[in-house]
C-alpha cells in the first residue's frame, strides 16, 4: 500500500528540518511527486475552493492590475486569478513545482518563476494590487512563520488587497504540541499580518472543503 501523502510530507519536512533547512522539503516533495513516488497533499487539480468562493463573491476586476501568488505550487490558484484579468506573477521555491505548473498550463497568461518567500526580489516590494497566500506560511515551522508573514505583507501595494487562506488552530494550543507540516495558524498569527497601514477587513472561519471537521481561515486585508 502506498504511503499516506501526509505522512510522506511530514517525513520529508523532518529530514529537511534536521538539516536546518526549513524550506528544502518542498522541492523534495514535488520532485518525488513528479517521479510518481509521492503525492502533494494540497495539489487539488483545481483552485482552492475558498479562493473560488472569494472570486465569486468579490468579482475582482484585475484589468490593469498586478497579482502575486505566493507558493504557487502547480498553478491552479494562479490560473484562476489570471482569468480575472490580473497580470499574475506566481512563484514557488520548488523548481519542480514551477516546471509542473508550466506543463499543466502551457498556454497560461500567468508568469511562473522560482523564488524564495523569505528573500523575494526587491522589485516586488509593495508592487502588487492583489497578493494571495494559501497554505505557504502554515507549511513553514512556527519559528519561521513571523518572517514569512512579514514578507507576504511587504509585497502588497498601496490600495492593494491581501487574501490569506490557512488552516486554523486555537490560540491556547501550545506550539510544541503541533506536529507539522502543516503548522496551522492561530488567530494571533492571522492578526500579525496587519500593520499600521494594512488592515484586516474581513475574517471568516469555514470548514475545510475536504474535511468539515477541520477549520480554515479566510482573511482579507486592505492597505491604505
Amino acid at each position: 500500500m502506498a504511503e499516506d501523502p501526509d505522512v510522506v510530507s511530514r517525513r520529508l519536512a523532518r529530514e529537511s528540518l534536521n538539516r536546518d533547512d526549513p524550506t528544502g522539503w518542498f522541492e523534495n516533495l514535488y520532485a518525488a511527486a513528479a517521479q510518481g513516488s509521492a503525492v502533494v497533499p494540497w495539489d487539488r487539480g483545481t483552485a482552492h475552493q475558498l479562493l473560488i468562493d472569494w472570486v465569486a463573491e468579490s468579482h475582482p476586476d484585475g484589468t490593469g492590475k498586478r497579482a502575486l501568488i505566493v507558493g504557487a505550487g502547480t498553478g491552479w490558484d494562479a490560473e484562476l486569478i489570471a482569468d480575472c484579468g490580473y497580470d499574475t506573477t506566481a512563484f514557488d521555491i520548488s523548481p519542480t513545482a514551477i516546471a509542473t505548473a508550466h506543463r499543466n498550463h502551457p498556454d497560461s497568461k500567468a508568469h511562473y518563476l522560482t523564488a524564495d518567500l523569505l528573500a523575494p526580489p526587491a522589485e516586488w516590494h509593495r508592487a502588487f494590487d492583489l497578493v494571495v497566500e494559501i497554505y505557504t506560511v502554515q507549511a513553514l515551522p512556527i519559528a519561521v512563520q513571523p518572517a514569512a508573514i512579514k514578507q507576504v505583507t511587504e509585497q502588497v501595494a498601496p490600495g492593494g488587497t491581501l487574501l490569506v487562506i490557512a488552516a486554523a488552530r486555537p490560540d491556547d494550543q501550545p506550539d510544541e504540541s503541533v506536529t507539522g507540516p502543516p503548522w496551522p495558524l492561530t488567530r494571533a498569527a492571522i492578526n500579525s499580518f496587519t500593520t499600521p497601514d494594512l488592515h484586516l477587513i474581513q475574517l471568516e472561519q469555514a470548514p475545510s472543503p475536504a474535511d468539515p471537521t477541520i477549520l480554515r481561515w479566510r482573511a482579507e486585508y486592505l492597505r491604505d
